[in-house]
Parts: structure tokens; C-alpha cells; sequence
């Protein structure tokens, strides 16, 4: 069912469409006023308007113009009992979507709305395309050991039953965004793409605008209304990725959709409803945050309704044999190689490597492997000189102790190879083999703990 604006100065016109959009399964709201048509359609977001061209106060076009600076894709189709050539150009360019001649056949008049229907939730759905485009396309959970095959099942347990928020949990790198993707493509909302923002990546001002949208002239820059994510994502599936990043008073407003499922945007008054399955994912401990006063306890409990915790590749190196041939045959399918494979010793050391970066490093240490091996199979040499930052012979003495010792090695690798590069951390992530970011949030880290001191 959608929402179509009837707007005309005669009754008996208006009263027909109405009836006609109606009998055809869709809700129809009428005004005679182009001025009020306005105030209509930022209220109830009609996914198609139909107006007369010949009004008092206002004519067609310009309400056509107006709604178009206002509501630039909803489609807008112009009817008028005085057509010409000249004016039908004139609609066409100012943008309408058709224009219909007066009098007509109410299955003509369907024929038209039903495509404009189709063509403005084609738009819609390639905004969340152009929105989502740094997401990674969907993919497979590789692993078969005891935890992931639990994260598996809790997977179809929420994709399948239900829209509950979910609390995606882990280390950077252990495959968070896949596991939201997978729940979104498994549940009733797949028919929709999954819509991501990565938190920490804005500061607050730009953050609110990108969450909730904005309205022309909301602020210097703001030259055009915008949608944001959650109104993109409305009958499908929000990705928040890194939600411990967001400022105090974003929160707040996060916490009211939550509860509300509703919001205004930057610079607007009016009320937006919208019906969105949010999935949060973070690298921090968000209890221990809430204690320190970093994160606000009610949207906490607002967001781990169905909390998910995807365990470190070093606590599951059963699954990196898995994971390294995964990896090898998607490389050699992308870039059309014969398929490579790690000889046994090569493979010894990539599960005795305590992974400070995760799947994500593991993922990059294949695809380094095939470009730079120059043997059929790739061998332990090759991949030696990458892992050993972090000591290969300390991660293999040490494969079996706790999981503090291995964090402690990770943390004096990072530190030594940070400091022979004097602080400059491009190049120490890139010796790393892991992203700027994950090195950030880990030296992040460190500073809260007291173990690094930057000048």
C-alpha cells in the first residue's frame, strides 16, 4: 500500500482519485491547497503526488518546483484539462515524473501512479546502495569450532523470530559486519538492502546529520534537504558499527528512535516514523564503559537485547586452516589465478600466530601471500618475515598460556615497532599488516591503561 497526495481545487476530481487509489489498495489524502500540500507531504512522506496545473494562488508548475526543492524524489505526476506542447516541456523539465490530460480513464490514471510507485522505490533503494557502498558485499561465516558454530545458531535464532536489537560484540577484525549481514539476509527484511554507518568515522555535528537527515538550509553547507540512514533504512536493517564511539547527546536522540521509532531532522520540526531493525557493533566493553560515565546505561540496555560475542582468532585457531583456504579460493576466483594453498609448515606458523588483527589480518596475509610468493605453494619463509613483528617463536612458546600473556606480547610487538618508526603510525600498521584504524583504537587503548605516553 502507498501513500498518494491528491491535490485539486475541484471536489468532484479529488473525490474520484480517491476513490480510485482506494479501490487499488493505496491510502489517499486530499487537499485543495498547494500551500497546505506542502506541509502534507513533509508530514506523511507520500510516495507519489498528483497535481492539477491550473489553481488559484499557486499553479501546478510552481508547486511542482517547490516540491522538488523540498522532496527532490518523490514522484510527481501533473494533470491538466488545458495541455500543450510548451507546457508539457515546462513540467518535464522543472521534473515532473508524467503528465496526464484531463479527461481520462481511471485505468489510465493507475497505470501511471503504479509505475511512478516502482520508479520512486527504485530511487530509494539505490540511495541505500550509494549509502552503503563502503559496506563489504555479503558473505559467508567460515569456522566450524564450538564458538562459531554457536554464533551460528544465535544467528538463525534472531535473523529468523524476530527484530530485537542486537549487540554484535568483539575485537576489530573478528568479523562483526559479517555476522549483522548475515542476519539481515536471513531475515524478513532481506528484500530490502542493509543500510551501514561506521560511527566513529564522523564527528557529532556531522554524525546527527548523517543519522537522522537534515533540511535545506539547516546549516552553512546544507543546500538541499537529505535523508538520513534511519529514513533510508526504513523496512529494512540499520548497521551501526562502532557504537561506543558516538557523543553523549547523539545518544540521547538514538535512545528515542529506539523507544519512539521517531525523529525530526536537523532543522525540522516535524515528527518522522519509521520502522528499522537496528544492529549495533562494538570492539569495547560497553558495561565497563557505562561505569566510567562514557556511555549512557539506558541505551545500553536498549541495544543488547540480543547480545552476540565473536571470539578472537586466537581462542579459535581450529578455524584458521578453514578460514586461509576460504580466503585462497575467493582470491583466485576474483582475480582469475590458478589457486594457491600454505605448505604445511607455513600453515604451523599461521596457527601458532596469536592474530593481533584478527580474520582481518589473516584475510590480508593470504592475499599478500598470492601476490608476492613466487612458487606454486606458499611457503613458511615467505610469511615469516610479516608474523614475526609479534615473534613467531614467543607466539608458539606461548600458544598454550593465557590469554593476558598474548595480549601482553601483542601489546610490546605494537609498541617496539611503533616506536622504531618514531610514532609515525602509517607505517607502523603497515608493518603490522593491520589497518591505520585497528592500530589507533589499540594505541587508544594502551593510553587508557597507562602502558603508552605520547609526547
Amino acid at each position: 500500500m502507498a501513500t498518494i497526495l491528491i491535490i485539486d481545487d475541484k471536489d468532484m476530481m479529488r473525490d474520484s482519485l480517491s476513490l480510485t487509489m482506494s479501490r487499488a489498495g493505496h491510502k489517499a489524502i486530499t487537499t485543495d491547497s498547494p500551500l497546505d500540500a506542502l506541509e502534507l507531504i513533509r508530514q506523511h512522506r507520500p510516495q507519489v503526488v498528483i497535481t492539477d496545473l491550473k489553481m488559484p494562488k499557486m499553479d501546478g508548475i510552481e508547486l511542482l518546483s517547490r516540491i522538488k526543492a523540498d522532496q527532490p524524489d518523490v514522484p510527481v505526476i501533473l494533470m491538466t484539462a488545458f495541455a500543450t506542447i510548451s507546457t508539457a516541456v515546462q513540467a518535464m523539465r522543472t521534473g515532473a515524473y508524467d503528465y496526464v490530460q484531463k479527461p481520462f480513464e481511471s485505468d489510465e490514471i493507475m497505470v501511471i501512479v503504479e509505475r511512478a510507485i516502482q520508479h520512486g522505490q527504485l530511487v530509494a533503494d539505490n540511495q541505500v546502495y550509494r549509502a552503503n557502498a563502503e559496506a563489504s558485499p555479503p558473505k559467508v561465516m567460515v569456522g566450524s569450532s564450538p564458538c562459531m558454530q554457536e554464533v551460528q545458531t544465535r544467528i538463525g535464532q534472531v535473523a529468523a523470530a524476530t527484530s530485537a536489537t542486537v549487540l554484535i560484540s568483539g575485537e576489530s577484525g573478528t568479523g562483526k559486519e559479517v555476522v549483522a549481514q548475515l542476519i539481515h539476509q536471513r531475515s524478513a527484511r532481506a528484500g530490502r538492502p542493509m543500510v551501514a554507518l561506521n560511527c566513529a568515522a564522523l564527528p557529532a555535528s556531522l554524525l546527527e546529520s548523517e543519522l537522522f537527515g537534515h533540511e535545506k538550509g539547516a546549516f552553512t553547507g546544507a543546500d538541499k534537504l537529505r535523508k538520513g540512514r534511519f529514513e533510508l533504512a526504513d523496512g529494512s536493517t540499520l548497521l551501526l558499527d562502532e557504537i561506543s564511539e558516538i557523543d553523549m547527546g547523539i545518544q540521547a536522540k538514538l535512545l528515542r528512535v529506539l523507544q519512539e521509532r521517531a525523529f525530526e531532522r536537523v532543522g525540522s520540526s516535524t515528527t518522522q516514523h519509521v520502522d528499522v531493525r537496528v544492529i549495533t557493533t562494538t570492539n569495547r566493553n560497553l558495561q565497563d564503559w557505562v561505569r566510567q560515565g562514557k556511555f549512557r546505561e539506558d541505551l545500553y540496555y536498549r541495544l543488547n537485547v540480543v547480545p552476540i560475542a565473536i571470539a578472537p582468532l586466537r581462542e579459535r585457531r581450529e578455524d584458521i586452516p578453514e578460514l586461509a583456504e576460504h580466503f585462497l579460493t575467493l582470491i583466485a576466483q576474483r582475480d582469475g589465478r590458478p589457486r594457491r594453498s600454505f605448505e604445511p609448515r607455513a600453515m604451523d606458523l599461521l596457527q601458532h600466530y596469536h592474530w593481533p588483527g584478527n580474520v582481518r589480518e589473516l584475510e590480508n596475509i593470504c592475499e599478500r601471500s598470492v601476490v608476492l610468493e613466487t612458487r606454486d605453494s606458499i611457503r613458511a619463509d615467505t610469511i615469516a618475515p610479516w608474523l614475526a613483528t609479534i615473534t613467531v617463536s614467543d607466539a608458539i612458546a606461548g600458544s598454550n598460556r593465557a590469554g593476558a600473556i598474548l595480549e601482553d606480547l601483542e601489546r610490546q610487538a605494537i609498541l617496539k615497532v611503533l616506536s622504531r618508526h618514531n610514532g609515525h603510525r602509517m607505517r607502523t600498521a603497515q608493518e603490522l599488516g593491520i589497518g591505520l584504524r585497528t592500530l589507533g583504537m589499540k594505541l587508544k587503548r594502551f593510553k587508557d591503561e597507562g602502558v603508552l605516553v605520547e609526547n
